[in-house]
């Protein structure tokens, strides 16, 4: 009980954002499935999905940063349900059409207005939580998207094969329901003031633009591209794992996808109210070194071993701690080191940043699948995620010189 004890005495708006998450990924059966919806359903190879998400993730980048900068101007709460209603309707006109490559443009406006809404979404935890609360807040809103996501894929996989359509209608009403909770039960989204130590970096600094940020705090532009490598790393979750299992697997490769991934949600719904109550004394910067190390020890049983599926879900137990530690240094590392004027800008930023490595790296990969076994493929992502905690190793040291104050 001490472990769901420690979310109490926080503002409301925070558990609408919390139940609003369940909500919307309760329906989050499309988008773990769509590596398996291009290469089965449409019938492209490794390389040519790499090439759209590429292409969606290039189309994402200008309407990220344009959501961060309307993040920082307006009502962040209006600005999640205008988008979020562009994904609903663009998911129910899937749900009626034929398979067929007319899926491609509704899916990739869907994403993009998705993604616009992240920067409000990041900016509104953080407006709403002190600095002292900001690892609950956003532990918290993790746990409710990862509430939602349990059953999520694994009711994804099994419609995946005859009842596409209906995944795309759970999709829809799933979103719709979410952002009629916000339209009701948000009002007041007053930031919550900084403290004294913490106003040196959190204070506001209207008019300058964040290159200016970023110049006079070099060590932002390393933890952003740690980041990016992380991502990198990280995302392999959704495509080169279920790769991997529709090689070893065929068909069932979605079904056995789909239950991995539901073994990550709940994994994460039981581990994130635990590791945030053990890693109160842990610091932010600390939670990534250690998220860094999870996730590559998860992800080398596909480098070492192939079909045994007892080890996939061990695997993914360790990949999910990981996950979880990364998560929540991530976002309260960054929104420490800003100023509260510039949340919603830096959120589109570093989105951007991480998405052009998902991307670049995803093109890569494809394009290795398609000359050499998947397991030498894997050993590549595994030492390339091992330079990233050397990465982490050097921003763990400099963090203590450049936010002195945080040591204090």
């Amino acid at each position: 009980m001490r472990y769901i004890r420690q979310y109490f005495g926080m503002r409301k708006e925070l558990y609408i954002l919390f139940w609003g998450r369940v909500v919307t990924n309760m329906g989050a059966l499309i988008w773990p499935m769509m590596t398996l919806i291009l290469k089965s359903k449409l019938g492209y190879s490794a390389s040519q999905i790499a090439s759209i998400l590429i292409i969606l993730g290039i189309a994402q980048f200008p309407f990220t940063l344009i959501g961060g900068k309307l993040a920082d101007r307006y009502n962040k709460r209006n600005l999640i349900i205008i988008c979020d209603m562009v994904t609903v309707i663009s998911y129910f006109i899937c749900a009626f059409l034929p398979v067929s490559e007319k899926w491609i443009p509704l899916l990739a406006l869907a994403a993009i207005f998705a993604q616009m809404e992240w920067p409000s979404y990041d900016a509104l935890v953080a407006d709403l939580s002190s600095s002292e609360e900001r690892e609950k807040a956003y532990s918290l809103n993790y746990l409710g998207g990862n509430l939602g996501l349990v059953l999520a894929p694994t009711i994804g996989g099994f419609l995946f094969a005859n009842h596409l359509s209906l995944a795309f209608l759970i999709n829809s009403f799933a979103t719709f329901s979410s952002t009629v909770l916000i339209f009701f039960f948000i009002k007041d989204i007053t930031p919550v003031k900084t403290k004294e130590m913490t106003q040196k970096y959190e204070g506001t600094r209207d008019g300058d633009s964040v290159w200016k940020i970023l110049w006079e705090n070099k060590l932002l532009i390393l933890f952003m591209l740690c980041g990016g490598i992380w991502t990198l790393v990280y995302r392999q979750l959704d495509f080169l794992i279920p790769l991997n299992l529709e090689q070893s697997y065929g068909e069932q490769g979605a079904v056995l996808f789909g239950t991995l991934t539901s073994v990550n949600a709940l994994v994460v719904i039981v581990g994130t109210p635990i590791l945030t109550k053990i890693m109160e004394c842990v610091r932010d910067v600390e939670r990534l070194l250690i998220g860094q190390v999870l996730i590559i020890l998860g992800l080398s049983a596909y480098a070492l071993v192939q079909n045994v599926l007892v080890i996939y879900f061990v695997s993914m137990v360790v990949f999910t701690f990981g996950e979880i530690s990364g998560t929540l240094g991530n976002q309260p590392y960054l929104t420490r080191r800003i100023p509260a004027s510039h949340r919603g800008r830096f959120s589109s930023f570093y989105t951007m940043v991480t998405g052009a490595f998902q991307l670049g790296g995803q093109k890569v990969v494809g394009s290795m699948v398609d000359v050499m076994s998947l397991q030498t493929v894997w050993k590549y992502i595994v030492v390339i995620g091992i330079l990233n905690v050397v990465g982490y190793l050097i921003l763990c040291r400099r963090d203590r010189k450049t936010f002195s104050l945080f040591y204090q």
